[in-house]
């Protein structure tokens, strides 16, 4: 049987690169027990030490102090082992580096100030349960207290922010935007403005029927307004009219004249606030994160809508 090669420190640091000094201080704290001592007491490590050297190395450029350090090298023996724990930590390394990227690349595209990149830093650093929490959190302030469609709000609520492994810079990118867009209080008053209207509608008797003609009907009525808005119709022609008489037909109750300029001017303010863009944007951010299909906008066609409503 041959004998196994052994290396010095300073063999040791030709072959890693790294400071004798710094080998033998991760020696002398006993992340890198020497394989053997010479007659003359010089220490000596084998293949395995070398690679038990380098996954160290790697630890400690993740930011992890010398206790961390030991306890993940604890079950670590063979050079297997040691490069199975040494591609984990330098996954973990490359997935920090792009989520630096991406705050960086973000913070060029908005030529940010110091504390907003904090916050950015912040956010692309959180774990899945992390920003699935945001968005629970989200929905629970947005429903508090209020009897609401709890079939509707569980739909709205289904869809989370899931990055995948390998995420690309828009991903990343769009997640940053996406939790700065829950967290903003004029965004977060605008869901709750809305959640608090269709609980009055509720308890009003408002809500069922109109919101199963809604949902029957919207597609109709959204490609029917971007072709008028294409064909460069005005909202006040007969088209823009038909489209808006349909609309408020559908959405009035049997004691509310669907004619009547002052419903009309109701049910645009409720259309605006429930067509707003940023509350599209919160949809479109989550499908980029999620590699969903790309979800389109529909503000022409909801502008022109809310215009033929108010005549």
């Amino acid at each position: 049987m041959g004998t196994t090669a052994t290396f010095t420190i300073g063999e040791l640091s030709r072959r890693t690169g790294l400071p004798v000094k710094t080998i033998r201080f991760y020696s002398d704290e006993g992340l890198l027990p020497p394989t053997e001592r010479t007659d003359a007491g010089y220490r000596l490590y084998d293949a395995a030490a070398m690679a038990r050297l380098e996954l160290v190395r790697t630890l400690r450029e993740l930011g992890l102090g010398l206790a961390d350090v030991s306890a993940a090298l604890a079950q670590s023996t063979t050079v297997g082992e040691l490069a199975v724990r040494h591609v984990e930590a330098l996954d973990e390394q490359i997935r920090r580096l792009r989520l630096r990227r991406a705050v960086l690349r973000a913070v060029a595209k908005r030529n940010s100030e110091l504390e907003e990149v904090k916050l950015m830093n912040r956010l692309a650093s959180m774990s899945d349960e992390e920003r699935k929490r945001l968005v629970d959190e989200f929905w629970d302030e947005m429903v508090a207290g209020l009897d609401i469609d709890q079939e509707f709000y569980q739909r709205m609520r289904a869809g989370k922010p899931e990055l995948p492994d390998d995420p690309s810079p828009e991903q990343l990118e769009a997640w940053i935007e996406f939790a700065e867009l829950v967290q903003d209080p004029d965004f977060r008053a605008l869901i709750r403005r809305m959640s608090e209207t269709q609980a009055k509608q509720i308890e009003d008797g408002e809500f069922e029927q109109p919101a199963e003609a809604w949902q029957q009907n919207w597609p109709v009525w959204l490609s029917r307004a971007e072709a008028a808005v294409t064909a460069g119709e005005s909202p006040t022609s007969e088209t823009g009219q038909t489209l808006a008489a349909d609309l408020a037909a559908a959405s009035a109750r049997d004691d509310q004249d669907p004619a009547s300029p002052e419903f009309r001017a109701e049910l645009a303010d409720r259309f605006a606030m429930s067509g707003d863009p940023r509350a599209e944007r919160y949809w479109q951010l989550l499908a980029t994160i999620n590699g969903w299909p790309p979800v389109p906008t529909a503000q022409p066609a909801v502008r022109f809508m809310i215009d033929a409503l108010r005549g």
